[in-house]
C-alpha cells in the first residue's frame, strides 16, 4: 500500500467537514503531512477564525506524522517552481508534492489542477 501524504486542502477539507472529508478520514489514520503544509493549515484555520490554541490543538488531535521539510524536499519544491508556474501552485501545494515524490508516495489534495501533472500519484478527494 503506498503511503499518502496529505496537502493542507485535504486536511482542512476533513476538518471543516467539506466535501471529500470522507476520503480523507478513510485515509487518515496511516498518512503523513509535510511540517509546511501544517503550517499552511493552522494559517488558515487562524483565517476562518480559530485561535491559534484551538487551531493547534484540532489538528495535534488528528495524529498525524508530521515530515520535517528538510533540504532535499526544499529542492525538490524549487524545481517544481518552472513546472507548475503557469497553474500558480504555491509554495504549500510545492512542497506536498515534493514530499510525495521524493517519498515515492501518493500526495492527496482538493486541487484538481495537481492530475495536469505526471509528478507523482495524485488523489483528488473531490
Amino acid at each position: 500500500m503506498s503511503e499518502h501524504i496529505l496537502d493542507a486542502s485535504a486536511v482542512l477539507a476533513f476538518l471543516n467537514n467539506e466535501k471529500g472529508a470522507d476520503t480523507v478520514e478513510r485515509l487518515i489514520a496511516n498518512a503523513k503531512i509535510s511540517s509546511v503544509n501544517v503550517a499552511e493549515v493552522i494559517s488558515r484555520s487562524l483565517d476562518l477564525g480559530h485561535t491559534l490554541g484551538s487551531a493547534a490543538k484540532a489538528f495535534s488531535m488528528l495524529g498525524l506524522e508530521v515530515i520535517d521539510f528538510d533540504e532535499r524536499q526544499a529542492t525538490k519544491a524549487a524545481e517544481l517552481r518552472t513546472v507548475t508556474r503557469g497553474l500558480g501552485l504555491s509554495l504549500g501545494d510545492r512542497s506536498c508534492l515534493a514530499c510525495a515524490i521524493t517519498r515515492n508516495a501518493t500526495a492527496v489534495t482538493a486541487d484538481r489542477q495537481w492530475k495536469k501533472f505526471d509528478l507523482c500519484p495524485v488523489e483528488i478527494i473531490r
